[in-house]
């Protein structure tokens, strides 16, 4: 029997789960591999998407809400009821694409601060799904973004550490009441 995570892809006035934003120290430690797919992380995953969908995101990952467990969910078409989200669990990233590409992000964790980030344009990613099935998945463009995106947060990472334009960033993170001494920019 397949379990099909059905979540309505609508705004709840009152989310589930509560994102937590830079600045936390929550979003900095790195989340634990799952060892059990079951009815508790379908519906830790199930939350998470109503969270995600609740707060206009394309992409969550657990320790967004405090969770420290290897899980991300995704739906980069949020307006297609016929688009099933992803639910990545202990996801691991197999082949990155040799091509880059700088591109805009943004995180429900950062609302309303949007930066270029320079990512591979191609992933291939090994995870469990929802019914803890093992699964591969080849991903380009946005999904690719969004995947190598909320993959950093099970690390601790988040996009702001990737921005190369520093003086972007912190007029950025200023302007929206966020102190840049909350990044850590990576070496």
């Amino acid at each position: 029997m397949t379990a099909q995570l059905l979540v309505e892809k609508k705004k709840l006035e009152n989310p589930p789960l509560k994102i937590h934003y830079l600045g936390d120290r929550v979003l900095r430690q790195p989340a634990k591999r799952i060892a059990k797919v079951d009815q508790s992380i379908r519906q830790l995953a199930q939350q998470m998407l109503q969270t995600m969908y609740s707060a206009d995101g394309i992409g969550l990952a657990a320790p967004q809400v405090g969770i420290h467990k290897q899980i991300i969910v995704i739906d980069c078409e949020p307006d297609n009821p016929d688009n099933k989200p992803l639910v990545l669990i202990n996801p691991t990233i197999k082949h990155f694409g040799s091509k880059l590409c700088d591109a805009q992000e943004g995180c429900l964790s950062i609302p309303n601060v949007y930066l270029d980030v320079m990512r591979p344009e191609e992933v291939e990613v090994v995870y469990k799904d929802e019914n803890g099935r093992p699964q591969s998945l080849k991903a380009n463009g946005l999904l690719a973004r969004a995947i190598q995106h909320e993959m950093d947060h099970l690390n601790g990472v988040m996009f702001v550490d990737r921005v190369e334009n520093g003086l972007a960033l912190t007029q950025e993170l200023n302007k929206h009441g966020f102190s840049p001494q909350a990044v850590k920019p990576l070496a």
